[in-house]
């Protein structure tokens, strides 16, 4: 496993996504992740699964210094009052004195920025979170939060994969020192029905997840956030460390990407996003 350095935090390059995923499958999909050699788990309040995965790593016998553990504050929690109580209900359910990152997880609130962020540095000076950062944040909004955090911002979470070109926000966080985390890099199973994608992946001898993985974590700065429904695929899925794509090959992935590519979209929640405009 390689690591993505961002300040002081020192974040594996790939990690297990749970959005979607029940408490029952969780029981049942964790443990082969963890067993595949899976450290990183990607959790959120919102996805009801936080005291499913606080069981497994507990059961795991793994050393709980060893898991990075991010989880995610609703925006229902941003107010003042309500913040740290989520974020110790968190703990309490995820079975860990402290979340290695804690992120807004929707910029989509009434509760101005400052508050939000005025949160995340209490429970990090308390010392019940290691790093914290944001997600889905535009350029703009990323730019207020760092300047308004007195403890540096590592990561910015964002919807990435072969069809979205996110060069503007990706060059962007790299710029404030943040990390890009990318969730939805198989498009929601449209990477395995394009061509491009299936001849490199003959060519190299690694399935198409493989390849797509491949591309987000050789891309300096970027963690890959990988989620399967089949457990036997999750050693597969940690198998990308062992070989590299050419220029060529990550220039041709990178040339995939179509206007009206976005997936993730909710009203209410998304800011007014950056151009994605093809290169």
């Amino acid at each position: 496993m390689q690591n993505v350095h961002a300040g002081d935090a020192v974040i594996p390059a790939l990690g297990f996504g749970t959005y979607g995923v029940t408490p029952q499958e969780i029981y049942r999909l964790l443990p082969a992740a963890l067993d595949a050699g899976f450290r990183h788990i990607d959790t959120a309040q919102i996805y009801g699964n936080e005291a499913a995965i606080g069981e497994c790593i507990a059961a795991s016998g793994i050393p709980r210094a060893d898991v990075f553990i991010t989880t995610k504050v609703w925006v229902s929690h941003y107010p003042h009052r309500a913040f740290e109580a989520s974020v110790d209900e968190s703990l309490r359910k995820l079975k860990t004195d402290y979340a290695d990152l804690l992120l807004l997880h929707w910029p989509g609130s009434p509760v101005p920025l400052a508050e939000q962020i005025a949160g995340l540095n209490a429970v990090a000076k308390a010392g019940k979170v290691r790093h914290i950062g944001v997600s889905n944040f535009n350029r703009e909004l990323m730019t207020q939060a760092v300047g308004l955090s007195a403890i540096p911002l590592v990561t910015n979470q964002f919807e990435y994969h072969p069809y979205l070109n996110q060069s503007l926000l990706i060059e962007s966080t790299r710029r404030a020192g943040l990390a890009v985390t990318g969730y939805c890099g198989m498009a929601i199973g449209r990477v395995f029905f394009d061509d491009v994608l299936k001849e490199m992946a003959a060519r190299y001898d690694k399935t198409v997840a493989q390849i797509v993985l491949r591309w987000l974590v050789q891309q300096d700065g970027v963690v890959a956030l990988s989620r399967t429904s089949k457990a036997e695929r999750l050693v597969e899925n940690m198998a990308i460390f062992d070989f590299e794509l050419d220029a060529a090959d990550m220039a041709a992935i990178h040339r995939l990407a179509t206007i009206n590519s976005r997936i993730v979209d909710p009203s209410g929640l998304s800011p007014l996003w950056d151009s994605t405009a093809p290169r």
